[in-house]
């Protein structure tokens, strides 16, 4: 699994953003800040199945040196790494949340990230993959202060 965009997140790079969302959501340098200096990356989602996207992205972040924290209430263990049915039950703390749930399932994810920060457990970023977009809950995490990012492949802005 080499750099740059690959098969998991060679899609069209259409997106139902504005201008001023795409400014607010996909600021280029937050997206580099994020990926240089987080470390532990919990993947929502993260399926066991090889032809999938998240298996093929959380691969590739595990052999870029990530640890990878696997969240998916239906798995023991993905990538050799145990899974947690949320992100409510990770005992330890997460740098950033990327999300490979469809956009009506975001909400409860950001609600658990939020009591996360809340408690003082951690502070996490959230990342929505391409084609996921809850722009509500994305506005909540912000106001919870939480960084967010919208619409993007971590594969892909990990490989530029």
């Amino acid at each position: 699994m080499g750099s740059g965009p690959g098969v998991s997140c060679a899609v069209t790079l259409n997106t139902s953003l504005t201008p001023e969302q795409r400014a607010r959501f996909q600021d280029v340098a937050q997206i580099n800040h994020l990926l240089n200096t987080s470390k532990t990356i919990a993947l929502v989602g993260l399926s066991s199945d090889r032809q999938k996207a998240s298996y093929f992205v959380a691969g590739y972040l595990k052999d870029e040196g990530y640890r990878i924290v696997p969240v998916n209430p239906k798995a023991d263990t993905i990538l050799g790494e145990k899974v947690y049915p949320d992100i409510a039950s990770i005992p330890f703390p997460v740098d950033l949340i990327d999300i490979f749930r469809p956009p009506q399932d975001v909400d409860e994810i950001v609600n658990q990230a939020i009591a996360r920060k809340q408690k003082g457990l951690d502070s996490p970023a959230i990342w929505m993959q391409l084609r996921i977009i809850n722009l509500p809950a994305a506005e909540r995490a912000l106001a919870a202060g939480l960084t967010v990012i919208v619409d993007k492949c971590v594969k892909m802005e990990h490989g530029r």
